[in-house]
């Protein structure tokens, strides 16, 4: 069984081989690893990794727009924004080579292949400030629809092509959670959010490809509507933001995935060796054989060190196999 079967099945509930492993490692310890193993790829190879998280393809967002509106007007609030086509075209093949590179890399190796794309709340932080859009939530609420709808007709597009060059799942990356909570209301994100993701999913789906989410944080009050949307693998359920492990397998490990149970917040580079390695057993203990993708909870930090990363996946490739 390969990576592809393997991460498919595991994601739709069937029987696998052995558990899928992953990690995300590459954003702040590529040196350390290239000095260790000669290259990140090889890391990945080493432990064999199940899985590719695909990053690249253009951005939403024109940026020679947004220096115009800047100069015609003091405030960039949401009504501004809806009188200028403010997307990018995502039409332009050449903008997706270093996906395609990407994939074909992967594919080689048979790892199941997943491309991010923004989401909608947290796409628009990088517009307005994250404090600003919380704002502009009340202020605005008709408005940021219209803008989240948008974004998502450009995701479509996105998507099709990512799809076309063999991406196996669209990755939506869309943190709505602090560590206690939600960042804003249920009610916001079941008007404003959730019609815009559906609308992504139905899509992807309509392709036969999965769908995944990435949010962090305390999502609880909304995983009964992830549930609803029919999105296959959630990222990273954080079991250290009120979202016990326990409350997934009783709820929801009939209705989707996930992927993460490795938190990097407080534990690989956290933890001493010895407690660290209880910890994996326990999440080992918990998940495996369910519809879990082990992988770390968002990048490994740059606080963790080489031994205790080798340590960390030494350890998971073995029970991964036992």
């Amino acid at each position: 069984m390969n990576g592809i079967e393997r991460i498919s099945r595991t994601i739709c509930g069937q029987s696998v081989d052995r558990q899928p492993i992953y990690g995300w490692v590459s954003e702040n310890l590529s040196r350390e690893i290239s000095e260790v193993f000669g290259s990140v790829a090889a890391f990945e190879d080493r432990y064999e990794f199940d899985v590719a998280h695909i990053f690249g393809g253009p951005w939403s967002f024109d940026g020679e727009t947004f220096d115009r509106i800047r100069a015609e007007h003091d405030e960039l609030s949401p009504d501004v924004l809806l009188d200028y086509d403010i997307f990018t075209s995502p039409d332009k093949m050449s903008d997706y080579d270093n996906i395609a590179r990407s994939i074909e890399h992967h594919k080689k190796r048979d790892r199941f292949c997943y491309v991010q794309t923004p989401g909608f709340f947290e796409h628009f932080n990088t517009v307005f400030g994250i404090e600003n859009q919380l704002l502009y939530l009340a202020l605005y609420p008709e408005e940021l629809g219209e803008l989240y709808k948008r974004q998502a007709e450009w995701t479509l597009r996105f998507a099709e092509h990512c799809i076309s060059l063999g991406a196996d799942m669209i990755h939506l990356s869309d943190d709505w959670g602090s560590q206690k909570d939600m960042l804003f209301s249920p009610k916001t994100w079941k008007e404003l959010i959730a019609p815009n993701v559906k609308t992504v999913a139905d899509f992807v789906h309509s392709k036969n490809r999965f769908v995944s989410l990435h949010s962090d944080g305390c999502i609880a009050k909304v995983t009964d509507g992830i549930a609803d949307l029919g999105l296959d693998v959630l990222h990273p359920w954080q079991e250290n933001a009120n979202m016990p492990l326990e409350m997934y397998l009783n709820k929801y490990a009939d209705r989707f995935g996930i992927m993460g149970g490795i938190c990097v917040q407080s534990a690989i580079g956290i933890m001493n060796r010895e407690d660290l390695e209880k910890e994996i057993r326990r999440v080992f203990g918990l998940l495996k054989g369910k519809r879990w993708i082990c992988c770390t909870s968002h990048f490994v930090q740059k606080h963790c060190s080489m031994e205790d990363l080798i340590f960390a996946y030494d350890l998971i490739y073995q029970l991964a196999r036992e």
